[in-house]
């Protein structure tokens, strides 16, 4: 899979997990009443948050899972925009910085980065980015996509609540699915692409409403860097 896909799912199955809020659908009696209440309350309660994560995509094909680890840093910012830092550790070093309209995927063992506006892919230069799901209001996500309950399952040893979220517009995807936790926090996403391939990602270890320095969110590229623009 080439740099530019990993990074288009790797942004969108952690935009579920930080940028859902609720789905702003009037709510219907049963599960999904209290789990939309519960994940709205508790986004607007977050203001910062810091977590190890782990990434695992797999190809139907080989029948092959690529698992990345990682720490991840997030704070909401100010009106649309969002600030968020991604440090993958394990195989191998990688650092993915997104805000102020901007992000920047850089890979020290070949020095290169990739580097674009979120704002292009908002405007659909790039199908499914996930940059516009982390800034999506309630309204838009609900004329977005239809969300289903599908009941209890349990992650890390925890039970949550499953939701089945389908697109209802066209995309390069065919649907996703998160787990919520009792606090209303999305814990896992995992995104079904329309070739069976998958990309989940879970977080673990999760400390809220902590202090992250803003200059997290300043990356210097090293002298000697290859610099794309996507």
């Amino acid at each position: 899979m080439r740099n530019f896909s990993k990074l288009v799912l790797m942004t969108f199955a952690l935009a579920m997990l930080l940028g859902v809020s609720g789905t702003g659908e009037t709510y219907a009696q049963g599960p999904k009443n209290e789990i939309f209440k519960r994940m709205e309350a508790h986004a607007k309660a977050l203001s910062s948050l810091r977590s190890e994560i782990t990434m695992s995509q797999h190809d139907s094909t080989l029948d092959d899972y690529d698992v990345k680890k990682g720490t991840v840093s997030y704070l909401p910012g100010k009106g649309k925009d969002v600030f968020m830092r991604i440090d993958w550790i394990r195989p191998a070093s990688e650092t993915l910085v997104v805000g102020n309209g901007e992000y920047v995927l850089y890979t020290p063992g070949i020095k290169q980065a990739i580097k674009g506006k979120t704002s292009d892919a908002n405007k659909g230069k790039r199908s499914s980015s996930g940059f516009e799901f982390l800034s999506m209001s309630k309204s838009q996500l609900n004329a977005n996509y239809a969300t289903e309950y599908l009941g209890v399952e349990k992650v890390g040893g925890k039970e949550m609540w499953r939701l089945k979220m389908n697109p209802k517009k066209q995309t390069s995807y065919k649907f996703a699915e998160l787990w919520v936790d009792g606090n209303g926090m999305p814990i896992q996403s995992k995104i079904y692409e329309k070739n069976g391939d998958s990309t989940t990602v879970m977080l673990e270890n999760i400390q809220k409403n902590v202090t992250i320095e803003g200059n997290l969110f300043r990356l210097k590229l090293p002298s000697g860097t290859k610099v794309i623009d996507s």
